[in-house]
């Protein structure tokens, strides 16, 4: 694990942002640490999928990426002002370099990568191949994961997850914020 200059301890976040690729365990760990926190919970992908009335995969079919990664970050800059509040990313978002910088930035908020090596993403992601299907495609998700990998270590913290539990994980990020005796 490590972590950047911020002193969690003496600015602990009011809003933590988990980013990492697909299988990292955003949306497992997200709930988790949210209830240990007594937070709310939103992940950004259902929140844009509920305003737009219709999938992901549907949103890039009509509208294409760039369209989609505008309505990802607008969304995420709206909801990065809450307070008590866990926000799981969706894979691709940190790829915006505004997206990433308002992250970064954002007063009394803690980003957070749960970083997995690919073999681990493609074992927990095995049979979810109709709703993700870049992972029919190895050699376009190797290159998505090897573009992406630097991007999310610029987070303020990376965690391991690929052999933690999901409580590990939680009890990893808590560390992390300052927040260990969080109930």
């Amino acid at each position: 694990m490590s972590t950047s200059n911020q002193s969690a301890a003496q600015n602990p976040p009011r809003r933590i942002i988990l980013t990492g690729f697909m299988g990292s365990g955003k949306s497992t760990v997200g709930p988790l640490l949210a209830g240990r926190l007594g937070w709310s919970f939103l992940d950004v992908d259902d929140v844009i999928e509920a305003e737009a009335g219709c999938t992901i995969a549907e949103l890039f079919t009509r509208h294409g990426e760039a369209r989609f990664r505008d309505l990802e970050h607008a969304t995420i800059a709206r909801l990065v002002s809450g307070d008590g509040l866990v926000l799981a990313l969706g894979g691709g978002a940190i790829e915006r370099a505004e997206t990433r910088d308002l992250l970064r930035a954002s007063p009394g908020t803690l980003l957070v990568h749960l970083e997995v090596a690919l073999e681990t993403t493609l074992a927990r992601c095995a049979g979810t191949e109709h709703a993700r299907p870049i992972l029919a495609d190895r050699s376009n998700l190797a290159g998505r994961y090897a573009r992406r990998l630097p991007l999310y270590r610029t987070a303020h913290v990376s965690i391991a997850a690929d052999t933690l539990t999901p409580q590990e994980v939680v009890d990893a990020i808590l560390q992390s914020a300052g927040k260990a005796g969080a109930r």
